[in-house]
């Protein structure tokens, strides 16, 4: 006689609501609790014609790295957890994972036209350093789509991005309180739209602590620790009378700034304070240890895949914006 779900789940000492999405083939589940259930229901000899369907794949999904420069999406912590993020949560819910890295070029074009055709239920886009020229290609897919770090409002896709503004704001308020200063901003040579939020985070809190705007000495850097470190040398090779504190638009930044800094006499954080944003491990490491903000980003990646499996399987969908939360990272610099 065959054991039903319910003596499964008292053999296992589960619930039966677990039993059930691992016999359905449904997410809820780790893709390991999965297995043992499935291996426990096939040696008790359940009866799997119960269930509607068994199949070991639920779908094909796209990660799409767009790279229109280079210089902000690049092999960095950043990336790689959440590239790693995508990986863990598709082998979750048992989804297959392609990806796709395409260059902007002359041939943007037919490097997207050639993913259109791949065996995919559907995208998710790696959109930090996407403006609002390259979208087009992008309002007609085939597939459903979730924009991961960037959000487009003239496309009807999902999003899951950052609290660029909250963090900014933060970081900012932590410098005025910690030095009663006017602080400084090291903003990126390279305009993304993360960064253009966290301009609006850090005027923000210009303003709401009783600071004039345009009191705040503003200097472009490269957005990656070299290309800071050489901006920010020249900088001061020139005369610059540094802030008392700075607001970096990243960790990288941060850093190669910071260095410069150090380079040329001046003591972090007693003459100079510094905070980041991204919480790379890098900044854990230096000497001050780096106070910046902390995004989760394989959270991040698992909310975008599970939102993607949810428009693969919905009858209606209904586009929606995730925010993910961020924290300041108090640490030596500041």
């Amino acid at each position: 006689m065959s054991i039903t779900a319910k003596e499964l789940a008292r053999r296992l000492n589960i619930s039966e609501a677990a039993v059930s999405l691992a016999l359905n083939n449904k997410p809820g589940i780790s893709q390991q609790r999965k297995k043992e259930i499935l291996a426990e229901a096939e040696k008790a000899g359940y009866d799997f014609t119960r269930v509607k369907h068994r199949r070991q794949l639920t779908g094909s999904v796209c990660f799409l790295i767009y790279r229109k420069h280079g210089a902000v999406v690049s092999d960095t912590p950043f990336f790689a957890e959440l590239y790693e993020g995508i990986q863990e949560t598709c082998r979750e819910l048992d989804l297959k994972l392609r990806i796709r890295t395409v260059y902007e070029g002359d041939d943007t074009r037919e490097q997207l036209e050639a993913v259109r055709y791949d065996d995919v239920s559907g995208m998710i886009v790696l959109a930090t350093e996407m403006q609002k020229e390259d979208l087009n290609w992008f309002s007609n897919l085939p597939f459903p789509a979730v924009f991961l770090d960037a959000c487009f409002l003239s496309l009807p896709h999902d999003a899951v991005v950052i609290d660029n503004v909250q963090g900014a704001y933060t970081a900012v308020c932590h410098l005025i309180q910690k030095t009663r200063k006017q602080p400084g901003y090291l903003r990126s040579s390279y305009s993304i739209s993360n960064f253009e939020e966290r301009a609006d985070g850090f005027y923000k809190a210009i303003r709401e602590n009783g600071l004039s705007t345009g009191k705040s000495p503003v200097h472009r850097l490269t957005p990656s620790v070299e290309g800071a470190y050489e901006d920010m040398k020249a900088l001061l090779k020139e005369g610059l009378e540094p802030a008392r504190s700075y607001f970096a638009d990243n960790d990288l930044i941060a850093i190669g700034a910071m260095r410069a800094f150090q380079e040329a006499g001046y003591d972090v954080p007693e003459d100079i304070g510094i905070a980041g944003f991204d919480n790379l491990p890098i900044g854990n490491y230096i000497k001050p240890a780096l106070t910046t903000v902390n995004v989760p980003k394989k959270a991040m990646a698992a909310l975008a895949v599970n939102r993607l499996r949810e428009i693969m399987t919905a009858k209606q969908h209904v586009p929606v914006r995730i925010l993910t939360g961020v924290s300041l990272i108090r640490r030596d610099s500041v």
